[in-house]
């Protein structure tokens, strides 16, 4: 089983080394224009490219994603919605389970349905436990899996399900407001996630500032993920050179 890319994250957090994500969704940029976005991401200070969104309009997961290979050499990574999210050209693949919410499709339904496709890819499959947060408005995410997010005022319910989804074998933890949040996720969140699991933690939904996003790095969180701030305005990388 490949562990190349768990095994840069993990020892990014082992060495308490921050690491910059970008989100690019198929459906939000043009093949024609990719390029020229992979480029500018490459000469940023990122150091990881996710793929997905949470409705696919356009069959170009494929193209999309070489597109990205050819133009880099970051690591990308899938972050689907669902089962039919997949492409081998990418390098890995985050295995989603979506432990904040009670809706067994996206605990176990579509994961059964995608394991024998990538058993036949060279994708690395990293197991995610996945927690929607409360971000002030309800979001793609929530209404798609039909599930509520954790209540931004209840920061020991991520914490226990966070753990839980450790103990039952998550490699990382990715907490989100989903797409468009309209608010961050509370720091004494990710603090009080950071300092009762020994994974490393993802956080991402309505960062768009640098001094937000060191404030949740500082807070404990090992990678950020930048994706509709980075989608409104492309020179963002710019300002954040960390």
């Amino acid at each position: 089983m490949h562990t190349k890319v768990l095994d840069y994250i993990t020892k990014a957090k082992q060495k308490n080394e921050k690491l910059l994500a970008i989100l690019l969704d198929p459906d939000k940029i043009e093949l024609d224009k990719l390029a020229l976005v992979v480029k500018k991401i490459t000469n940023a200070n990122v150091h990881l490219i996710f793929v997905g969104g949470s409705l696919l309009f356009k069959n170009v997961l494929d193209a999309f994603v070489k597109i990205i290979k050819d133009n880099t050499n970051l690591p990308v990574l899938l972050f689907p919605s669902n089962a039919i999210q997949i492409t081998d050209n990418a390098d890995a693949i985050l295995f989603l389970q979506l432990i904040s919410g009670r809706n067994s499709e996206y605990l176990i339904g579509n994961q059964v349905i995608a394991a024998p496709l990538l058993k036949q890819t060279n994708l690395e499959v990293i197991s995610t436990g996945y927690l929607l947060i409360e971000s002030g408005r309800e979001t793609t995410a929530s209404y798609i899996s039909n599930t509520k997010p954790i209540p931004a005022h209840k920061p020991e319910i991520a914490m226990a399900t966070a753990m839980a989804g450790e103990y039952i074998g998550n490699k990382l933890i990715y907490m989100d407001g989903g797409s468009g949040a309209l608010h961050t996720i509370p720091i004494d969140f990710i603090k009080k996630v950071s300092t009762h699991i020994s994974i490393p933690l993802i956080i991402g939904g309505g960062l768009k500032t640098k001094k937000e996003i060191r404030t949740v790095f500082n807070a404990g969180a090992t990678v950020v993920v930048i994706g509709t701030a980075f989608e409104n305005d492309e020179n963002l990388l710019i300002q954040l050179d960390l």
